[in-house]
């Protein structure tokens, strides 16, 4: 009996190379699989794979917590305070000695301004207080005594500037761009795609609290842009009955019978996928899947706060209302970096323009915001610190703009001429600042700094070159990657 040829369409739909990468791969075989293409080893030949996983140079840092601020905090009221406003308090900038700051040349760096921000000329006095605190000597607004309390350990950059003056520099914050340009990936998104992850049940990009709103930039905000959905930001909801929704099975089905389901997914994912090696969505997808099994038990267990010490809770403020809700936030980012999460992103006051824009009312607006925050922050800087965990965690505070010297009622007008952010931890030096403000705060004149360089300084000490971070096609413009800040790194 003469055999029958094999014919080339016998198993359509299936290549050589699928079945050749495929056979034998269960469900043990795909989280291999999905190990080894962590470790830049089962990777499809392509011009826009990853990077390796491994730093440029030696890491000061291993992960990042990075919080911000939503609506923009009054700089001349936090970390850069500002006696001169008391002094001219109720005079308008141009009946001072600083009236060059309104000269037009100073002003052209903001793009396409908003017509309705910026004007107010009529100077604001202090809202609050300041003390020195530290052996520094670091000058920190009274709503913020807590984190003054931290001041040896924190390195202020004063001179920070922004390209816009509406609430889309919450976006310009995380990726460097206009909100006009689109989704770009974020600081957290180059984190992850530059180093991989450090556990491979829990995601590398936590997101907790509730981000900024759909109209300053929603999403895009702890996106990954064009480098796909797999390095985007997972969101977490740390007091909800159910965290990280369709994560856990449903009612009445097994641990096994789900494996099995996840088995049959990700085989069938993995064939188009070696096909496709450079479809984002599908790889996204597979990654999800493999993650969400591990997840099942990691995150349920990253979340249970009570074990944690009654003293530990304390220094949260957990024992207290105001800040109960943002001190959860700041101890589950602590447990996420502790069972190593690369970037962890914690919002506060999101949804719209954020709770922080005070155009009216800003003694309040602040004066209350900040007592839900201050004390959880300085709180994650002890114990990280007590844990000696602080030295090798980068933990950035940081907001959209600061507020306008010159009065808008009772409030304060949006800023992006100049204001504040401060690093702490990970080989950042502490009591330190750096850059400054005119007399006034309105503009950032010594030793100025663009949003990105916050970015390039994080980067730099996890281990990674800005520059080397680059997807073939994708052009970025040399203020993408910033410059890392040399005088704050140790």
């Amino acid at each position: 009996m003469t055999a029958k040829p094999i014919s080339s369409t016998c198993c359509p739909g299936i290549t050589r190379r699928s079945f050749l990468l495929d056979t034998g791969m269960g469900f043990t075989g795909l989280a291999l699989g999905a190990m080894l293409f962590g470790d830049g080893q089962a990777r499809a030949e392509s011009a826009s794979a990853p990077p390796d996983g491994k730093p440029h140079f030696p890491a000061k840092a291993k992960s990042v917590i990075w919080i911000f601020l939503c609506g923009g905090v009054s700089h001349v009221e936090s970390f850069d305070p500002k006696p001169a406003l008391n002094k001219y308090a109720g005079k308008s900038i141009e009946d001072t000695p600083y009236k060059e700051v309104l000269n037009p040349e100073k002003l052209k760096d903001v793009l396409a301004g908003n017509p309705a921000h910026g004007g107010r000329k009529i100077l604001m006095a202090l809202n609050t207080g300041y003390k020195r605190y530290g052996q520094c000597g670091l000058e920190v607004g009274n709503w913020w005594t807590h984190i003054g309390s931290c001041a040896d350990d924190l390195a202020v950059v004063r001179s920070l500037w922004t390209v816009h003056n509406d609430h889309g520099a919450q976006l310009t914050w995380h990726t460097g761009r206009h909100p006009r340009e689109g989704a770009y990936p974020t600081v957290g998104s180059w984190t992850c795609y530059g180093l991989g992850t450090l556990n491979q049940n829990l995601p590398e990009y936590v997101v907790l609290g509730e981000p900024t709103g759909d109209c300053c930039g929603g999403s895009w905000t702890h996106g990954a842009g064009y480098l796909g959905p797999q390095y985007a930001g997972v969101r977490l909801h740390v007091s909800a009955k159910e965290p990280l929704p369709f994560v856990s099975p449903p009612p009445g089905v097994s641990r096994e019978e789900q494996e099995a389901e996840f088995s049959l997914l990700g085989k069938l994912n993995r064939l188009a996928g070696i096909d496709y090696p450079d479809d984002p969505a599908l790889r996204a997808r597979i990654k999800s899947y493999e993650l969400a099994f591990g997840m099942q038990t990691a995150v349920p267990e990253t979340l249970q706060l009570e074990k944690e010490t009654e003293a530990t809770r304390k220094l949260y403020g957990l024992d207290q209302s105001p800040m109960q809700s943002f001190g959860q936030l700041c101890l589950v980012a602590r447990r996420l970096v502790e069972r190593g999460v690369r970037f962890v992103q914690i919002f506060h006051g999101g949804g719209g323009g954020g709770a922080w824009d005070a155009h009216a009312g800003i003694k309040q607006n602040h004066g209350s915001l900040s007592a839900q925050v201050d004390q959880p922050i300085a709180g994650l800087l002890k114990d990280l610190k007590q844990r000696g965990m602080l030295d090798e965690t980068i933990v950035v505070w940081g907001t959209e703009f600061g507020r306008s010297p010159g009065a808008q009622g009772d409030g304060r007008d949006h800023h992006p001429q100049g204001f504040c952010a401060w690093l702490a931890g990970g080989g950042i030096k502490g009591g330190v600042v750096h850059g400054g403000t005119d007399e006034i705060g309105f503009h950032a004149v010594h030793k100025r700094h663009y949003v990105t360089d916050i970015h390039a300084t994080v980067l730099r000490q996890l281990g990674l070159d800005a520059h080397q971070l680059a997807i073939p096609g994708r052009k970025r413009l040399e203020m993408d990657y910033g410059q890392p800040i040399e005088e704050i790194m140790a």
